[in-house]
């Protein structure tokens, strides 16, 4: 006898109990109120043909379904050791909570990490250390801007990846944007144009242009000059970041699920409001490197001399080959690319494209520098890093690879109060970040995020400076591949120098001197000319 025919025998002797009880005491049909509506949700559970564990086990098989929903709470504050939470784990999470409040963020007891693993890395220290910068008041900063910017920008060190409004709530924004003008750091819009949450409190603005040109798009959705120039030339703006893809959907477009697509947000981004949005895949503004070279120029000319860059997550490594021989071509360089790795996060994306597409952060940036040097251009281009920028040391490791500048957006969340739910697709999110629900974003208060944003931000920046200090080094600049060292076995240990040895300047510029590995990415003939 199964479950099913359980329920149904039981089912009819209880209700016939209560209704021969009730002959002799009728105050016993009160238990109605209890037993009426599970008998009911069970002869419910036996109808329908949706759900056959339901069908098979009435009653019994919801709670399958009940423990499935709270199966990531369960697993994050009960079963998941202090390193195995994904996709940032508890030290990470816990170490960011108590930089954003202002607490102690030391360890007691030595390292949770496996030190004899095959991927550990470290910053190799000196017995010669310096003091810390940032405790005798010099933090440094980091110019961007090329031969052709008017208007240069000093930049933080560390500052807020690409997120937009959309995306994230009203008040996250308003703290995220109000942490980065308390902080002195900038904050990326996202590709979601530039709200009035990103104006009120007049944080220092990198405005992300996407592939549908939200903010500065016609009614079919091609770029629009005017309305760009009216937003890129607003003191708040400070650098025009054009983004080719994303790390956790590189080739994919942007995603605006229908419930976050209000009437507020529709207006703000030139769209129709109540449905979803899907960005194209790529850009109509341009076909080909030397088009993209000519609209970098335009949208310089158009901010009146800000700098423009672009944001990618690395595909083709021939793609970015071709850009540099058009920079070459053209005599266009962009004042700053962004490189994203392929372990970037989104409030969106298919599981494929974040599993499975992308290439990764360390091994992107690596090619993206080493190329620029080979092709002479490195000098004139800074390059900054977006994808799991947590910690100081993730800083060090960034610019010991080749990084100018870092982003963080999954820090800078948590930050402001995000628990890692893994909502930000439903538009559920408990902690009001990632919604657009206003019961739960009135519960993000603006006043108290905003200074968390500033603090873990500081917090951070001085963190890694102790460990530039550390390796008895004078400037963030002076990192190299030398500093870091990865196990890459059980007895065997390498340092990024020797992993990825460092290409020549100029190498990529003549035929003679053009490395092996890199001759299969581009046509020789080319680089005669």
């Amino acid at each position: 006898m199964k479950v099913r025919e359980y329920f149904i025998i039981i089912s009819t002797i209880v209700v016939l109990a209560i209704v021969g009880i009730a002959f002799l005491w009728p105050p016993i049909l009160w238990l109605f109120l209890l037993v009426g509506p599970l008998v009911l949700m069970g002869i419910f559970d036996i109808l329908q043909k949706s759900h056959t564990i339901r069908r098979n086990f009435p009653l019994l098989g919801r709670f399958r379904y009940v423990l499935e929903s709270i199966r990531p709470e369960i697993m994050q504050y009960f079963v998941e050791t202090d390193t195995e939470g994904r996709p940032l784990n508890r030290i990470l999470r816990s170490l960011i909570y108590r930089r954003a409040k202002g607490l102690n963020d030391t360890e007691p007891f030595g390292t949770q990490m496996d030190i004899y693993h095959s991927g550990y890395e470290w910053l190799e220290h000196s017995m010669y250390a310096k003091t810390n910068p940032k405790s005798i008041g010099e933090v440094p900063r980091l110019i961007i801007g090329g031969k052709d910017c008017k208007q240069p920008y000093s930049s933080s060190l560390l500052n807020i990846s690409a997120m937009s409004f959309g995306s994230l709530s009203n008040n996250a924004i308003l703290a995220l944007n109000k942490g980065a003008k308390m902080g002195n750091f900038a904050h990326n819009t996202g590709e979601g144009a530039i709200s009035d949450y990103h104006l009120k409190h007049g944080g220092d603005l990198i405005w992300q242009i996407g592939t549908g040109y939200f903010g500065c798009r016609h009614d079919d959705g091609t770029f629009n000059e005017v309305t760009f120039r009216e937003s890129a030339i607003r003191p708040e703006v400070k650098m025009i970041e054009i983004k080719l893809s994303q790390g956790a959907k590189p080739g994919h477009g942007g995603i605006l699920p229908a419930s976050k697509n209000t009437e507020e947000i529709a207006k703000i981004r030139h769209i129709k409001p109540g449905i979803a949005v899907h960005s194209p895949p790529s850009h109509s503004a341009f076909s080909d490197p030397i088009q993209f070279m000519y609209f970098i120029k335009k949208l310089r000319d158009l901010s009146d001399g800000k700098p423009v860059g672009f944001k990618l997550c690395l595909g083709r490594k021939q793609e970015f080959m071709d850009f540099c021989e058009a920079m070459i071509y053209t005599g266009i360089l962009p004042d700053f690319i962004t490189v994203d790795g392929g372990e970037g996060g989104t409030g969106a994306a298919p599981v494929e494209f974040s599993n499975s597409m992308g290439m990764p952060l360390r091994e992107g940036l690596i090619f993206v520098h080493d190329t620029l040097v080979g092709f002479n251009l490195r000098k004139d281009i800074k390059v900054i890093v977006a994808g799991k920028i947590i910690t100081g040391f993730h800083m060090a490791r960034a610019l010991a690879l080749g990084a100018d500048g870092c982003n963080s957006a999954r820090a800078m969340m948590l930050s402001i109060g995000c628990i890692q739910a893994l909502q930000c697709n439903t538009n559920t999110c408990p902690v009001g970040v990632a919604t657009q629900n206003p019961s739960l974003v009135k519960g993000l208060v603006v006043e108290d995020k905003a200074p968390r944003a500033q603090r873990y931000q500081e917090a951070t920046i001085h963190s890694f400076l102790e460990l530039v200090a550390a390796a008895g080094l004078n400037s963030p600049a002076e990192l190299t591949r030398d500093h870091i060292s990865k196990r890459v076995g059980l007895y065997d240990v390498k340092t990024y120098h020797d992993i990825y040895p460092p290409i020549e300047q100029g190498s990529l510029l003549n035929i003679d001197t053009i490395p092996e590995e890199y001759k299969k990415f581009f046509h020789l003939t080319r680089i005669m000319k």
